[in-house]
């Protein structure tokens, strides 16, 4: 079983890591040559060692951004609470800057707008309208603007737009919940450590993007609902206000989500009197296969309803709109 540890972290610091976070090379590289650490970890569940979530999990319990040598410390003497809490968790990319691509597309809906996320975490994704926007070509320079009617927000979406530029606007966002296996209290310190820590060393920008974000969910805190969304979305959904056109969002979840379920789950939110939008790999949903060609696609689709609207980035940090001559220029 340590094999099987050694070659899953001597991959991610070969293949993944690089150019995205050094000090994450460096824990990683350590680990594919630590006996005495793949032990330790060999204890997680197969599905719950990614490096990631294995390195999230130690920061949050307190672990510095230190080298290898002072991370391997950290690791020996906190082997049992570390195994436990990667036992129990599972990655959570609760990313607000997936909204800039779907923004295009809450643009087309009417409002206001009930909004149900799957998969939310902390509900970081349920924000659109507390949140500025910044819209550049690939040289940086401003394309759009937006920001809440009361100003500019402590979080700024900064997105590169390819192509034309669609018309958008801020939503009116009148409600906001969400269904996860596990939500996270954007106001409890241990919850938010968490989500911090799954931001990796070396993405500059984002850790204090994630960290603005959550003080405005604590500060007007979305209604969660812990368990699976096949099991509860029918009821979620009937909580929504009937003046409001209820949205649901599946953000970059149902790749996670095995197939049988997925197809279930789809249906059921299709089924719902409501509009949905979703950010996925192109190759994901059957629905999609007359749309796009899933292996020139760039990024991943972004869809209203099972329409392709764009491709984005999957954390949205560039998108390009593909919907036609529905859009117009703003």
């Amino acid at each position: 079983m340590t094999d099987d540890v050694q070659l899953r972290f001597a991959r991610f610091a070969e293949h993944e890591a690089p150019g995205r976070s050094d000090l994450y090379v460096e824990w990683a590289s350590g680990v594919a040559a630590d006996h005495d650490v793949q032990r330790i970890l060999a204890r997680i569940p197969e599905n719950r060692r990614q490096p990631p979530l294995v390195f999230a999990v130690t920061r949050m319990l307190g672990a510095g951004l230190v080298g290898f040598a002072g991370w391997r410390d950290f690791v020996l003497a906190h082997a049992d609470e570390i195994v436990d809490e990667c036992s129990g968790r599972r990655l959570q990319t609760n990313e607000p800057l997936r909204l800039a691509p779907l923004l295009p597309v809450l643009s087309e809906i009417e409002g206001p707008i009930a909004l149900l996320e799957v998969g939310a975490s902390a509900g970081l994704c349920l924000y659109p309208d507390r949140y500025s926007y910044r819209f550049v070509d690939a040289h940086g320079a401003i394309r759009r603007e937006l920001d809440p009617v009361g100003g500019r927000s402590s979080v700024v979406l900064e997105s590169r737009v390819d192509g034309e530029m669609p018309a958008v606007r801020m939503p009116e966002v009148v409600w906001r919940a969400g269904i996860d296996l596990a939500p996270v209290d954007a106001a409890d310190e241990r919850d938010r450590r968490w989500l911090q820590g799954l931001v990796w060393p070396g993405e500059e920008g984002r850790e204090q993007r994630v960290t603005a974000a959550l003080d405005i969910a604590a500060a007007d805190p979305p209604h969660l609902v812990a368990g699976d969304a096949l099991a509860h979305i029918d009821a979620l959904a009937a909580e929504a206000p009937s003046d409001a056109t209820l949205v649901v969002t599946t953000p970059g979840v149902l790749v996670h989500i095995p197939r049988e379920a997925r197809n279930a789950l789809v249906e059921r939110i299709r089924r719902l009197d409501a509009r949905w939008v979703t950010i996925d790999p192109p190759a994901l949903l059957d629905v999609w296969a007359s749309q796009l060609d899933a292996d020139s696609w760039p990024g991943f689709a972004v869809a209203l309803d099972g329409r392709v609207r764009a491709a984005a980035d999957p954390l949205g940090r560039w998108w390009e709109w593909r919907a036609g001559a529905s859009a117009s220029a703003t």
